[in-house]
């Protein structure tokens, strides 16, 4: 065997394990791709921008795939997009500088929130916003307490994902969780007094 025929075989070996990465994360992490354009809705609050911190999410999850040591796919890629909306939009003053709009992308996500079949003062009075309503009240929570809300209730992830996810104690998870949903029932009410 040359030296041309070993290196031609190297490269087709090399090929052919980055074809296998390839299919491997697709195969780990596009189930997954609803989430976490759904929280980059929630975090940016636009489409566009949204639609590129999950792309460059994705990108870097398949340029990192081979450290990924296993455990929650979801709760790993969720924290690579909370990092990439904290450290590429946030340094360009996006975060700050964005105004609400209607988040009609995530608009069916919402519904998970509230169908657990338990019917309570809450979810009756929720139940008689519209979507559009419920979307707005989440959106003008505080960026800490909307993302932790969002990750918990619409992701479904546990307490302890969450933890993962923020770099947060799982104690402050569930402060957080808390204060989220007073906040949210406390202007629901406040909807429900203006309607």
């Amino acid at each position: 065997m040359t030296a041309y025929d070993a290196l031609a075989t190297d490269r087709g070996m090399a090929a052919a394990d980055e074809g296998d990465k390839a299919q491997r994360f697709r195969a780990a992490a596009l189930p997954y791709l609803d989430d976490v354009y759904t929280l980059a809705r929630y975090l940016l609050r636009n489409a566009a921008d949204a639609e590129d911190a999950a792309q460059e999410c994705y990108l870097r999850a398949f340029r990192h795939f081979d450290t990924f040591r296993g455990g929650p796919m979801k709760s790993w890629l969720l924290a690579i997009l909370r990092n990439v909306c904290r450290a590429e939009y946030a340094r360009r003053g996006a975060l700050a500088a964005m105004t609400v709009d209607s988040l009609d992308a995530a608009e069916q996500c919402v519904d998970g929130i509230w169908s657990d079949g338990q019917q309570t003062p809450e979810t009756s009075a929720l139940r008689r916003f519209d979507d559009a309503t419920v979307q707005r009240l989440i959106g003008q929570l505080p960026d800490q307490f909307r993302e932790t809300l969002v990750l918990r209730e619409i992701n479904e992830l546990s307490y302890r994902e969450i933890a993962e996810v923020i770099g947060a104690p799982v104690g402050t998870v569930m402060s957080r969780l808390a204060r989220a949903r007073a906040l949210l029932r406390d202007a629901w009410l406040a909807e429900e007094k203006g309607s």
